[in-house]
């Protein structure tokens, strides 16, 4: 049971809400019942289970049996202490430490029905966490994220991806220009959702490879991929709306993808 403010272990976890201490320990914290046995579920590469027993004790039964399954270790930390390592208001009782997983590009398989998304530069934690959501539901399985965009181990973007980047192979800190690069080697028709595009519904996103390609909320995509090559589609809108939540774009645009290829 830890039970004092000043244990080592107790300091070192609420230091990953850092992202400095993340980078540099390859580590991050996941909070809450739900997400947790949704990592477990989806064999995340979890180090270590910390529980808080208030009132949990079901819950706690159910989870645990699947930790020692997987010889997870896990210890018990008084209400005090798991206050002090816990990055919410409300902390549910329950975090782990995580391992992250680091891919290159020769984790991404590209076959003639692949859509690789292409995130440019979004900001907004809640945005890019429901975005990865979004992709996972949409048959999206890789992601590559370039510099300027929000850290993917942030805890408000894990909270909004509710598990989703256990099961995505997630490319981030990427140059828009390796990644066009890439897009190019492998044969990927690359589409950029812009407002001065063709119409989306006008488009014919049916053949080969694919890579869709979302800017940055206020400023749009860098200028690396605005070019001849790159194809331009939008989102039709009505009542003079300028634009879209970058989110409900990327949801819309993929969902586009996918009623198009009849893939789920």
């Amino acid at each position: 049971m830890l039970e004092s403010l000043q244990n080592e272990q107790v300091k070192f976890i609420a230091s990953l809400q850092r992202r400095k201490v993340r980078e540099e320990t390859q580590l991050y914290v996941i909070e809450g019942w739900r997400f947790v046995a949704e990592a477990l579920r989806r064999d995340a590469p979890i180090k270590k289970v910390y529980v808080s027993l208030k009132g949990k004790q079901s819950e706690w039964r159910d989870l645990r049996e699947g930790l020692q399954d997987r010889r997870i270790p896990f210890e018990e930390a008084d209400e005090r202490v798991f206050r002090k390592m816990s990055a919410t208001e409300e902390p549910q009782g329950i975090l782990a430490v995580v391992n992250q997983t680091r891919y290159t590009w020769d984790d991404i398989h590209i076959d003639g029905k692949s859509v690789v998304l292409v995130l440019d530069g979004v900001q907004d934690p809640g945005n890019l966490g429901t975005i990865l959501r979004t992709a996972l539901a949409a048959g999206v399985r890789y992601v590559c994220l370039t510099s300027g965009t929000v850290d993917i181990y942030n805890p408000k973007v894990l909270r909004s991806t509710m598990g989703a980047l256990f099961s995505l192979v997630l490319l981030p800190g990427l140059s828009p220009e390796a990644v066009l690069s890439f897009c190019q080697k492998q044969g990927l028709r690359t589409i950029l959702g812009d407002t001065k595009g063709r119409a989306l519904y006008e488009t014919n996103l049916l053949n080969g490879p694919l890579a869709l390609v979302v800017g940055n909320e206020g400023n749009g995509p860098s200028f690396t991929f605005q070019r001849e090559d790159v194809q331009r589609v939008t989102i039709p809108m009505a009542q003079e709306v300028e634009s879209l939540n970058v989110a409900m774009a990327t949801g819309i645009l993929l969902y586009e993808i996918v009623r198009q290829r009849d893939f789920l």
